[in-house]
């Protein structure tokens, strides 16, 4: 298991021409490599595509080919990124898709490219939040950042790294291996709140458990866990809320922390 703590990251962002991975091409790279939140090194630069001078996400990003006729290629800035991402976890929001376009711009650029692991702020951010959209304008809303330029590679990396912080804040991963076990669409329970679940059931002390329902926002309840059906699709654990000792049943997928309750300690007299 690889410690969150120490662990650097590549917080990425691509704009491109398009969505076509085939044919289409980046315009726009940001990469900030950080350790525990200290900013290591930093890459903002548009990017020329040569003969893909306009494309469909002109429109979106508002790049056009006056402005991009005269930024470097990918090629020249492959060292450069290459030096940022060697070592890191990737993160940025619905990660495949930049990790096709980089792949691909890579190779243009001839240099052989093994995927990293990368964590997906989608997911995080779906897990966590219950908001109409997870859009990275939509969250910049939410998180309070103030103005930023939709849809520029810079802006979105400052909405994903602020993101980030929000997301692991509120999971409290015990590793990097417990953020990439988020994947929500696959009504998947993470390991780790498995075994905290598990640990609660064979101990019977209170636990504080951090639930989020569909489209409902976060609870925490004082809980004793009785039971655990893992053979249920996903697991579900049984138990009661404290103090009404109220009985609940919770899928385990949406159970987002599982922590041992302590009471306040006794405060001194006098």
């Amino acid at each position: 298991m690889s410690p969150l703590a120490g662990t650097p990251l590549a917080f990425l962002d691509l704009e491109m021409t398009g969505l076509d991975p085939k044919i289409d091409r980046v315009v726009e790279i940001c990469v900030e490599r950080v350790t525990d939140g200290v900013l290591q090194g930093r890459l903002e630069s548009l990017v020329c595509p040569g003969e893909h001078l306009v494309g469909g996400g002109s429109f979106v990003h508002g790049l056009g080919a006056l402005t991009l006729s005269t930024a470097p290629s990918f090629a020249e800035l492959t060292p450069r990124a290459m030096a940022l991402l060697d070592g890191a976890i990737v993160v940025a929001h619905a990660v495949a898709w930049d990790l096709t376009f980089l792949e691909k711009e890579l190779g243009l650029a001839g240099v052989a490219f093994t995927r990293p692991r990368a964590i997906d702020t989608l997911q995080l951010s779906r897990r966590c939040f219950s908001l109409a959209s997870h859009s990275l304008d939509s969250l910049g809303v939410h998180l309070g950042l103030g103005p930023r330029r939709a849809h520029r590679a810079g802006d979105d990396v400052r909405a994903l790294r602020a993101l980030f912080d929000r997301c692991v804040e509120i999971l409290r991963p015990a590793s990097v291996e417990d953020l990439l076990e988020v994947r929500v669409a696959e009504r998947h329970a993470r390991p780790q709140v498995m075994a905290a679940c598990e640990e609660a059931v064979r101990t019977g002390e209170p636990v504080l458990v951090t639930f989020r329902r569909s489209g409902k926002p976060l609870e925490t309840m004082r809980m004793v866990l009785s039971a655990m059906d893992v053979g249920r699709e996903p697991p579900h654990v049984v138990g009661y809320e404290l103090p009404g000792r109220g009985r609940r049943e919770l899928r385990c997928d949406r159970i987002l922390r599982c922590e041992p309750f302590i009471l306040d300690p006794p405060r001194r007299l006098g």
